[in-house]
């Protein structure tokens, strides 16, 4: 999630924001979200927990309010070159630019993220990866207008919209929605990558459910075991359907089309507006919104292109295409295990004969996205997947001279978790909070830091 509350509203249509038409809203919706792009290119967006390393009971404490401000001014100075935005809980999220290669991107994120962890420690915190927070209760530090309406609609839901936004930490992985038509030749010796948008949507939603079970780093909450590997995958599955899971697509419907038809008919979450609440009319859809205006939402002129644009930042689907793929499903990683799901994904992506073989590995368990998240690698189907998977992907990356060490770094998650029918999910709740040595990986024997 982007610092996207700080969009200033536009709420009159002019010259340059005219009011949409419906025909309009489904037309741009396909241009904006599924652009073409070189199919190489990966970036990854870390969201990571702010624990108080000053005290002894500090992962079952918030860090103190008063010190916050001034850890993010720290942490904003540390010129890094990726971007850094606050979530609404406090989790620190890190973003990467898109990277040319995988191994760029891997490079530059780890140097960003060894940065940030060196001056988090001045003053007294570290950033830790977990799905979700073991230990707190979910504590809001922001009471910008997006935030406070977003928990106001989702409070419909129960706690689980309160815990989705304060206490839940993800590795995204950013990818190029791909290239429909003719490609061109690779610059460099080696496999042609995945590159059709079908193709590569079709894979990561294939996958998911087994990197979701090989991933899961979320098993407690408030201090208790929830009974799920991934509690991250159980809270997003319990907030509004109608914006969440998978896109359904209808016999017949192109992939882009089925995506703006379920965007329009999303209920708004909020209406930006120049003063007071941005709370939205219950249940109004924001096609409701384009065809009745005013009727729907009094205070407000219809809707321009500018708040369909927001209206998008406001769905969260396992897969969110953004003109590129943002991939949602995987818990944030302990230590630097983060760069395995980035690896596998990445090596997947890049190479199709090898997503055609990850593809048939997966698509015995491709809908089975619940038991992934409750039982993880303990289920037989999903464990042979992620095994398979993650084989795959650790042979493919060892194949590559710049990627050989990344190869090694699958290959010790393999051997530490995977293999073993285990994920993160299944360590005692305490090392969430164990620090790494470092931010780098040099084992390939199973024994890289925790």
């Amino acid at each position: 999630m982007r610092a996207v509350e700080t969009v200033p509203a536009d709420t009159t249509p002019t010259e340059d924001h005219p009011r949409l038409s419906e025909a309009a809203a489904e037309a741009w919706i396909p241009r904006s979200c599924f652009k073409n792009g070189p199919p190489n290119q990966i970036g990854v967006e870390l969201e990571l927990l702010v624990v108080d390393a000053h005290r002894r009971d500090g992962p079952t404490t918030h860090y103190p309010n008063q010190r916050f401000s001034s850890l993010v001014d720290e942490l904003s100075r540390s010129g890094i070159d990726g971007l850094l935005t606050v979530e609404p809980g406090g989790q620190v999220e890190l973003s990467s630019r898109p990277g040319v290669t995988l191994a760029e991107t891997i490079d530059v994120v780890q140097r960003d993220l060894s940065s940030l962890r060196s001056r988090a420690a001045r003053h007294g915190a570290r950033l830790i990866g977990a799905g979700v927070d073991p230990f707190r209760p979910p504590r809001r530090t922001t009471d910008n207008l997006r935030y406070a309406a977003m928990e106001s609609y989702l409070d419909r839901w129960g706690t689980s919209g309160r815990l989705m936004m304060s206490s839940t930490a993800s590795v995204q992985i950013n990818v190029e929605a791909g290239v429909d038509g003719p490609v061109e030749a690779p610059t460099r010796a080696g496999p042609k990558p995945l590159s059709g948008t079908r193709a590569r949507w079709d894979l990561l939603h294939a996958i998911g459910p087994a990197l979701i079970a090989a991933f899961a780093n979320s098993s407690w909450s408030a201090g208790r075991p929830t009974g799920w590997k991934s509690y991250r995958q159980a809270i997003w599955m319990r907030l509004d359907p109608a914006r969440t899971g998978v896109p359904p697509t209808r016999p017949g419907e192109c992939l882009e089309a089925s995506y703006a038809r379920w965007a329009l008919d999303a209920p708004l979450m909020m209406v930006r507006r120049d003063h007071g609440s941005w709370t939205a009319p219950v249940s109004a859809t924001f096609r409701d919104w384009l065809r009745c205006g005013r009727t729907v939402v009094p205070d407000r002129p219809p809707p321009n292109l500018d708040d369909l644009s927001y209206h998008l930042t406001t769905l969260f689907p396992q897969v969110r295409p953004k003109g590129y793929f943002e991939v949602r499903f995987i818990d944030a990683q302990p230590g630097p295990w983060w760069v395995v799901p980035a690896g596998v994904i990445g090596a997947l992506l890049g190479d199709e004969t090898l997503a055609d073989k990850a593809l048939d590995a997966c698509l015995p368990v491709a809908d089975r996205w619940q038991d992934a998240a409750r039982v993880g690698l303990e289920d037989t189907e999903l464990g042979v997947s992620a095994q398979r998977v993650l084989q795959l992907a650790a042979e493919a990356l060892a194949q590559d001279p710049v990627t050989k060490e990344l190869s090694g770094s699958v290959a010790a998650y393999f051997q530490r978790w995977t293999e073993r029918g285990r994920c993160p999910a299944d360590d005692p709740p305490e090392m969430f909070d164990r620090a790494p040595a470092n931010d780098q990986y040099t084992s390939s024997n199973g024994e890289g830091q925790s």
